[in-house]
């Protein structure tokens, strides 16, 4: 079994796509597939609970099944910063009991990914943050960057935290979620600034996502043409 966590430069940087991506091709590849979205904000209130949509597309891309609260055990409703919504909710995440709940099920995939929620350094309880539930999980971390103005420091930083967490970046993917006007890529000069970050951090380009919209955003078969997927097993 591998298992890695995904986490990002900043929230919308396009974990979940990265995360779906990977699962998906893993499942074509005949592999046994699990993610997990321990946390989630922005929650949908449906007849059967709270609703994460980025939770429902990882148990959409995998193909091992597990019951919704599974695979996403803290949900809140709220689009803010999951503590305070635990707090508003009179929840505490407790980050030893995720970890727990992950290794009971680790054994049924041979690829499972752990979603993060933002960034790594989001607090999701008083105490705790990403970073710490990271550690927890001891996973070989892989990490998006979205490619936006000021993106060259902010994937530094990420990765810097990262490794003095002690944790080892499997790899980065170079993702354009933003887009301008013309629905292309907003950022100027965009392989300069590619290229800044791998000659700057010590772990390997997996893939540079163009901007993608509507249903391309569905269409899980062409992540591998952007992403190494040999790097990836």
């Amino acid at each position: 079994m591998k298992a890695y966590f995904i986490t990002a430069t900043d929230t919308d940087a396009g974990k979940t796509f990265v995360s779906a991506g990977l699962l998906q091709n893993w499942s074509n590849q005949g592999y046994k597939t699990l993610g997990f979205k321990p946390v989630a904000s922005g929650c949908q209130v449906t007849p059967e609970g709270l609703r994460n949509d980025d939770a429902l597309k990882l148990m959409a891309a995998a193909n091992v099944s597990l019951d919704y609260e599974t695979i996403n055990p803290y949900s809140f409703a709220p689009a803010i910063a999951p503590h305070i919504a635990a707090l508003q909710d009179g929840v505490t995440i407790d980050l030893q009991e995720i970890v727990t709940h992950i290794f009971q099920h680790q054994q049924k995939a041979d690829y499972m990914l752990v979603e993060g929620v933002g960034g790594w350094l989001v607090p999701l309880n008083e105490q705790q943050n990403v970073a710490d539930l990271a550690c927890l999980l001891n996973f070989p971390v892989i990490l998006v960057v979205n490619l936006r103005l000021g993106c060259i420091n902010h994937a530094l930083l990420t990765a810097q935290a990262v490794e003095q967490s002690g944790l080892t970046i499997a790899g980065w993917i170079a993702n354009s979620a933003e887009p301008d006007v013309a629905g292309q890529n907003s950022m100027t000069h965009l392989e300069e600034n590619i290229h800044s970050i791998k000659s700057r951090i010590n772990a390997p380009l997996l893939g540079v996502i163009p901007h993608l919209s509507g249903t391309e955003l569905n269409n899980k078969s062409r992540f591998a043409d952007f992403v190494n997927m040999e790097k990836c097993i």
